[in-house]
């Protein structure tokens, strides 16, 4: 008999929120995090916004000092600030560092779009350029590896699950939570901490900047500058950051009186075979189809089940063709359209982190029962306005809704197409 998954935790790092209570009130209050960036500007970047968080409290620098991490790279940072949060959210103990006990019923996966890439930048490249290889310290090798922040979890939690890294571009965080949902509900692990992190590098937002797929028009209003669903959307805006889950089988959250966010009902992984319109770089409308529809299926639910779409929505030229993706997988329009809404209007695009800070805020939005604000898309997408009715694209609060059902799709480079379907608990 398969296992239900739940949601106990919550972790986040991002441009408007340090934490869960800062991330949902900015979240609530329609609070942007881009801010024009200098380093973007003095590499004569042609788009200097982006979102940026600081990880740099007092709490977080004495807590990863505690464990030896205020010398490392900020995906570990990012990451385990969130995942600490999260665990501590789901009122879980944190064990001695010293000690002996393993939890072998719980795992990690934590995914990244692009990995430590400041480990080589800062550390190692520099070094070795100058041969100097012999002055690279000792422990650079276990802060450069791609699973750098789920090993390293695994030692402060103690996990003997199994703990792992994955990587799908943008669908990476949405990835992870089902990759952990499905090692749960398959009996083969009792929780799972699951997420993703991305840093932010003039080395990786320099290869989006030449493709011409960042805005550009922006750059003396950062606030305006992400425009999911927009007519005026000029590209995307970049970001860093981390989102974390802890997922467990119910009836251990159940035994322990844990918090429960919601629960996870169904999920689907596809990839569209980058034919039939799909590319290296955009998402097919078959498999996209495909995948929500095979999620739909795996919670045994139709599509008139859910009242709110958490779009994937990057401020680019996909946004009509994702929303009518949508209108074709679901056959619902105008007023019968889901809510739906981008949170990269108020945080950027997140990259490989980003569909695991969307699932956060999806459910803290089922939680509390609210729906937030899509900044910048006052000028809807006229493919956009003639499928979904514009109520239905909130650019203002929406508090004391009875929000029931959630879904949430992630596509990334690739063809790469990912989509979780959330439930009230």
């Amino acid at each position: 008999m398969e296992k239900r998954v739940v949601v106990t935790g919550l972790g986040i790092v991002t441009s408007n929120g340090g934490n869960v209570d800062e991330f949902t009130n900015a979240i609530m209050a329609g609070k942007s995090g881009i801010k024009h960036v200098d380093w973007l500007e003095e590499h004569n970047f042609s788009c200097q916004v982006a979102g940026i968080p600081d990880v740099d409290t007092k709490s977080n620098l004495n807590m990863l000092k505690n464990y030896l991490l205020n010398d490392s790279g900020m995906n570990i940072k990012y990451g385990v600030t969130a995942a600490m949060e999260a665990w501590n959210d789901a009122k879980l103990e944190v064990p001695d560092p010293e000690g002996n006990h393993v939890n072998w019923d719980t795992g990690a996966i934590i995914g990244s779009g692009m990995g430590n890439i400041d480990i080589f930048t800062d550390k190692i490249i520099p070094k070795t350029d100058k041969q100097k290889v012999r002055k690279i310290k000792t422990n650079v090798a276990e802060l450069m590896m791609f699973n750098a922040v789920s090993a390293n979890l695994e030692w402060i939690f103690a996990l003997g699950n199994i703990v792992s890294a994955n990587a799908s571009a943008c669908s990476t965080g949405t990835e992870s939570v089902i990759m952990g949902a499905e090692r749960i509900r398959s009996g083969k692990a009792k929780r799972m901490l699951v997420g993703a992190t991305e840093i932010s590098s003039p080395y990786i937002w320099g290869a989006f900047d030449s493709m011409f797929l960042l805005d550009r028009r922006h750059n003396h209003a950062p606030e305006k500058a992400s425009r999911p669903m927009s007519a005026s959307a000029g590209g995307f805006v970049p970001c860093a950051g981390a989102g974390m889950l802890v997922l467990e089988d119910y009836q251990l959250a159940k035994k322990r009186n844990a918090p429960i966010y919601g629960e996870i009902k169904g999920y689907a992984l596809n990839s569209g075979g980058q034919r039939n319109g799909g590319t290296m770089q955009s998402p097919g409308p078959e498999g996209v189809k495909r995948c929500i529809q095979a999620a739909l299926i795996d919670a045994q639910v139709t599509s008139s089940y859910f009242d709110f779409i958490a779009g994937h929505l990057s401020a680019n030229k996909a946004d009509p063709l994702e929303i009518k993706n949508w209108f074709d997988a679901l056959n619902r329009k105008g007023a019968d359209f889901p809510y739906i809404n981008s949170l990269k209007s108020l945080t950027g695009h997140g990259l490989g982190a980003t569909g695991s800070m969307e699932l956060v805020a999806a459910l803290l939005q089922l939680k509390n029962q609210f729906i937030h604000p899509s900044k910048n898309c006052e000028d809807l997408h006229p493919e956009i306005s003639k499928r979904v009715d514009k109520d239905k694209i909130p650019q203002k609060l929406i508090e004391d809704i009875n929000i029931k059902n959630i879904a949430k799709a992630s596509f990334g480079f690739g063809d790469l197409n990912s989509c979780v379907i959330l439930s009230k608990f």
